[in-house]
């Protein structure tokens, strides 16, 4: 019969004492780089984690569960916050909120891990370490320690498609990326009856991401509008500071290559490009559309108020808990969970719908081409 690996097992197979191996998670930063990764490679290889508090020690149980995710923090959105303290609130934000929400309904405490920074491998173990079980956006963690982390507790994955076969096993929840911006960009070019349109994502496309230019180029390619393989720009980062930099770099195709509507990856990209429209005299939805994804409160503050695909994440934190509190409740064994939630189309005055349209919801539910 196996038995739940040690710390004083992980000491011996990378050769160091235990005061290093507790060192390596509490204070990675005080061990040397190769130390450390010796002591890390042997935790992974044992499947050890590191144990939480004392009372966790005694009753195998924290009261606490937790959320990694990568810090999507966004500096020029924080500074528009003045007038209405959810102006800054993003999408990270509003996934917290769900599950603290639920968590206190269900009696627990909420840890949140938002940075990457000392490696992920010790910001997995800071949280699994200290919680009964936990969710973590898609990307955020490599696959390897959640494989680890999954052995010992409850682990639910947010956002984007499953990774890879190896984590098959673990409940899954994402949004309807795919039919949200396919409805959006139907209603571009149907309704608006826009032809040259240019779709914004990012440098290295994430899950989400990648599925939305797929629901894009799918509705453009079923009305005849001529569309590229990859994103017309690819940005850096999904902040308003790249929304802006991207306007100057489209705008400056003339003629017939300048587009008509800017379909942005996300919402702080387009308000960024509200922005520095504005500025450079050009009017939003005259002279150029623009259009967002994700419906954080900022979207209906800008001016003009952006078109968007609103995502339910205050409810995606609230299924995360359920899930987990699910297994740690007597359903550790059952089938894995994958929950598709709908998002919804709002229509705003920055593609150019009247008042009788400016914020209609037309719900975006999960298909066959998601």
């Amino acid at each position: 019969m196996s038995t739940t690996p040690t710390v004083y097992d992980v000491a011996d197979r990378s050769g160091v004492s235990i005061a290093t191996v507790s060192r390596v998670y509490r204070n990675p930063d005080s061990v040397r780089a190769e130390t450390r990764e010796r002591v890390l490679t042997a935790a992974r290889e044992l499947g050890y984690v590191p144990s939480g508090n004392a009372r966790g020690l005694a009753s195998r149980s924290t009261g606490v569960l937790g959320l990694c995710f990568p810090d999507y923090s966004d500096p020029d959105a924080e500074a528009t916050q003045a007038e209405d303290e959810d102006a800054a609130t993003l999408y990270s934000d509003q996934i917290i909120r769900g599950m603290e929400r639920a968590a206190r309904r269900h009696g627990y405490a909420l840890l949140i891990a938002a940075s990457l920074k000392g490696g992920p491998e010790s910001l997995v173990a800071k949280v699994a370490g200290r919680v009964d079980g936990f969710a973590v956006l898609a990307r955020t963690v490599p696959t390897q320690e959640l494989e680890v982390i999954s052995r010992r507790q409850p682990v639910v994955m947010l956002a984007g498609p499953r990774e890879n076969d190896q984590l098959d096993h673990l409940d899954h929840i994402e949004v309807a990326n795919y039919d949200g911006q396919h409805e959006l960009t139907r209603h571009l070019v149907e309704d608006h009856g826009l032809r040259r349109l240019a779709y914004i994502g990012t440098a290295e496309e994430s899950p989400d991401v990648e599925a939305r230019f797929r629901g894009h180029v799918a509705a453009c390619r079923a009305r005849g509008v001529d569309v590229a393989d990859e994103p017309d720009l690819r940005v850096a980062l999904m902040t308003q500071a790249e929304g802006e930099r991207a306007v100057d770099a489209l705008l400056a195709r003339g003629g017939e290559r300048r587009p008509e509507a800017l379909v942005f990856a996300n919402d702080q990209l387009a308000v960024g490009a509200l922005h520095a429209l504005q500025q450079r005299g050009l009017r939003v939805p005259e002279d150029v559309v623009v259009t967002g994804f994700d419906g954080i409160p900022l979207s209906r503050l800008v001016r003009p108020a952006l078109t968007t695909v609103r995502q339910p994440m205050l409810r995606m934190g609230e299924e995360a808990v359920e899930l987990l509190v699910r297994r740690l409740t007597g359903a550790r064994d059952a089938e894995p969970v994958s929950l598709m939630l709908p998002v919804t189309v709002v229509r705003r005055a920055s593609c150019g719908c009247g008042k009788e349209e400016a914020g209609k919801r037309t719900e975006a539910k999960p298909s066959a081409g998601s």
